[in-house]
């Protein structure tokens, strides 16, 4: 997930002959090393031996706190911001997206479990839980794929998907230290390190997408300077 954007750039560069200029390579190779940072550093997970330890997490009274908030404002945003404000504030469909996303990828983590589980010989289907976690994996993906199509139909697709990336990345990592809590056993050093990683992805990011319509200038350091600019009189 951190680096589709890198990947993207760079299958269309090689596909789609779309030129990636300087500031583009620069932004690919930021994420990279963000990416790469992130995944030497990144946590243990702990030991999930069946999808109810997975339910235990999800209702432990802190993730159910942060899931209350989510839906709260979820609703919030829907039924009183999005008729007032949906058109001409990027942030309320975009949040929308972002928190809903959040709630999905702990969800779809949680049905990868039990699939993994039941393909080793443990079935995981017998349980109510897997169900919940279905449901509610459909109905957070239907509510997020909604409002970013409405982003994306009302504002400019720049701005939506440097915006979309930063939130449901952000909120993504915040809900899964907060359910998996795999950051316990890790010091003050490795987390900084991590935020480092994850900064320097964001800033990738953002100068890929801020400088995706200079494709078609020189690739290389001569596209800054421009002929006789520098010349004597």
């Amino acid at each position: 997930m951190v680096v589709r954007h890198d990947h993207n750039a760079v299958l269309a560069h090689m596909v789609l002959k779309e030129r990636l200029h300087l500031l583009g390579i620069v932004g690919c190779v930021l994420c990279i090393v963000g990416s790469t940072t992130i995944v030497l550093h990144a946590p243990q997970e702990r030991a999930i031996e069946s999808v109810k330890d997975v339910w235990v997490l999800a209702t432990e009274p802190a993730f159910l706190m942060y899931a209350l908030f989510v839906v709260a404002l979820v609703l919030i945003l829907i039924f009183h911001y999005v008729p007032q404000f949906g058109n001409s504030h990027v942030l309320v469909y975009i949040t929308i997206c972002s928190l809903m996303g959040s709630l999905s990828v702990m969800s779809v983590k949680a049905l990868g479990i039990a699939v993994k589980l039941t393909l080793q010989g443990q079935n995981q289907l017998i349980y109510p839980q897997t169900s919940v976690f279905a449901m509610v994996v459909l109905i957070c993906i239907l509510t997020q794929m909604n409002y970013l199509n409405k982003a994306l139909d009302t504002f400019n697709t720049a701005i939506v998907s440097p915006i979309y990336y930063v939130m449901f990345t952000s909120l993504t990592i915040l809900a899964s230290a907060i359910m998996f809590k795999d950051w316990d056993q890790q010091t003050a050093p490795q987390i900084i390190t991590e935020l480092c990683g994850f900064i320097t992805i964001l800033s990738g990011t953002f100068l890929l997408h801020a400088t995706k319509d200079m494709g078609d200038a020189p690739a290389g350091l001569s596209s800054f300077i421009q002929p006789g600019k520098y010349t004597h009189t």
